[in-house]
């Protein structure tokens, strides 16, 4: 684990790594006060999960781009042990490129698995956070259709959701994961540009396959996907009404951990971190000014001016780093668990497993580098950090899309009761009937896997046992949790029993 001395360096990997020594400038600001962090943090926090991105962002020469088409898909094909667990015979594996259209020269990298019950089944996009980090890290460790074994062989997850979605990972924002461009005017800076180059993906993957353009859609994904979420998904709503291309399906979204409202989640962490006993009153008593001074730092932030939305960000994180520092350096994502020196969690295998020549041919990628965490899109994206996304929600929510918010009891960066908070306080038309209705358990066969209240269009999860990644802790009730909900079954009610594999 990283040094909790350094006050601003504890930032998270799926909400990931400290800014580095290189400045990244935006549309029109400069962030060089940044320019004092350390290289060297950024890269110990990386190696915390055992990851070595040989670069800091995903460029490559207009000379390596794999295709000047829209959209090159093709099937994958690669040795799986164990059963799929899937009913349908001809089962469809796929990975591509998009160039982006609102760029110089971006591609985005994507996978798409088809059901494994049903190509009826809604479509399902996840976006993993950091922001920065490659969707390949829920792929291969969270809810994808297989796991990597310690041999770099492949081996079904018997709790993916393609179980019960035709589900999409995208590498994003540009130079994350597999995707790339031959230009620094690529990089994103805000949701905007996010959300509009998510938007034209979907419009061209709709048109590569129509047979599911009438499907249920539905937006998921974790940590600082709580800011992508929220913007995509108001972006694809826009596009419906303006009746923009093809008609997008959208009938929900599910935020998992995530970082959506800046200002009630950062005060929420001493209250949290009481609550669990991590600090007493007196440490607790103590950060009555910094908190003071992060909330209204985020309401400067609130004007939409960069610089303060920079500010902001270097203001509030000693919220964070200091109860680090206290409690002497706990794992943020797990409070329950230790971490071995810097090892916190293991996911090299992932790289390993992505550097063989045989997967990159069958996924097409060519020589286009694998960059799992990029420090430079994190960078670029200082000043979208503290911005509240909750802001978009209430207009879904009126328009009839449902909206699952969805926490590990165990986790610090992202926890449950910020997320619970924010929830509450959002205002619109059910917020009243929300806040009085009862917390009512969820039960996975037979026993109680975490406390759920719900009101018309918007669900509230508290998930046991689980920390910062509830598909990984617990695979089985995420899957439960995303085909109850897609499903309609809100209040996620019983349903039947998994089926076995």
């Amino acid at each position: 684990m990283a040094s909790t001395t350094t006050l601003y360096s504890f930032l998270p990997l799926l909400l990931l790594i400290s800014v580095t020594s290189s400045t990244a400038s935006t549309d029109d600001h400069d962030l060089s006060l940044y320019s004092t962090f350390p290289r060297t943090q950024a890269e110990k926090l990386i190696r915390s999960f055992n990851l070595s991105p040989q670069h800091d962002i995903n460029r490559a020469s207009a000379e390596a781009s794999v295709s000047e088409s829209k959209i090159v898909e093709k099937r994958i094909e690669l040795p799986l042990l164990g059963k799929s667990g899937a009913t349908v015979s001809d089962l469809g594996h796929h990975a591509g490129y998009y160039k982006l259209p609102h760029t110089k020269d971006a591609r985005m990298f994507y996978f798409f698995f088809e059901s494994r019950n049903s190509k009826k089944d809604p479509v399902v996009i996840w976006l993993t956070g950091g922001p920065g980090c490659s969707s390949e890290l829920a792929l291969f460790y969270e809810n994808g259709p297989y796991h990597i074994d310690n041999n770099m062989t492949l081996i079904w997850n018997d709790y993916g959701w393609d179980k019960v979605s035709n589900l999409i990972y995208i590498d994003q924002p540009t130079g994350t994961g597999f995707s790339y461009s031959s230009s620094d005017d690529d990089t994103r800076h805000n949701e905007t540009g996010v959300s509009q180059d998510l938007y034209d993906f979907l419009q061209v993957f709709f048109t590569k396959h129509p047979e599911y353009a009438q499907n249920d859609f539905y937006i998921t994904g974790e940590s600082y996907a709580g800011h992508y979420i929220p913007a995509f998904a108001s972006r694809v709503n826009q596009g419906n009404k303006n009746k923009e291309g093809i008609h997008i399906n959208l009938k929900g979204i599910a935020i998992g951990n995530g970082l959506t409202n800046p200002e009630i989640q950062y005060t929420a962490y001493r209250d949290y971190a009481l609550d669990m006993k991590l600090i007493d009153i007196s440490d607790y008593n103590s950060m009555n000014n910094t908190v003071s001074e992060c909330q209204q730092a985020i309401k400067l932030c609130g004007t939409n001016d960069a610089s303060s939305c920079a500010e902001a960000y270097l203001t509030c994180n000693p919220v964070f780093s200091n109860i680090l520092r206290i409690t002497g350096g706990i794992n943020y994502y797990d409070i329950r668990k230790k971490c071995q020196g810097d090892l916190c969690y293991d996911f090299s295998n992932m790289e390993k497993f992505l550097k063989q020549k045989s997967v990159r041919d069958a996924l097409g990628v060519g020589d286009i580098e694998f960059v799992s965490c990029s420090t430079l899109v994190y960078e670029a994206m200082i000043s979208d950090w503290m911005k509240n996304l909750e802001v978009g929600i209430p207009a879904l929510l009126e328009d009839g899309i449902n909206l699952l918010v969805y926490a590990g009891e165990y986790d610090f960066i992202c926890n449950w009761l910020g997320n619970s908070r924010w929830v509450h306080a959002m205002q619109w038309s059910g917020k009243k009937d929300f806040g009085t209705a009862s917390m009512i358990p969820l039960t996975v066969d037979g026993v109680e896997a975490g406390q759920q209240k719900s009101h018309g269009p918007l669900t509230f999860l508290k998930v046991h046992n689980a920390g910062h990644m509830v598909p990984m802790d617990q695979p089985k009730t995420s899957l439960e949790m995303i085909k109850r909900w897609t499903q309609g079954k809100i209040p996620l009610t019983t349903t039947e029993k998994l089926s076995p594999m």
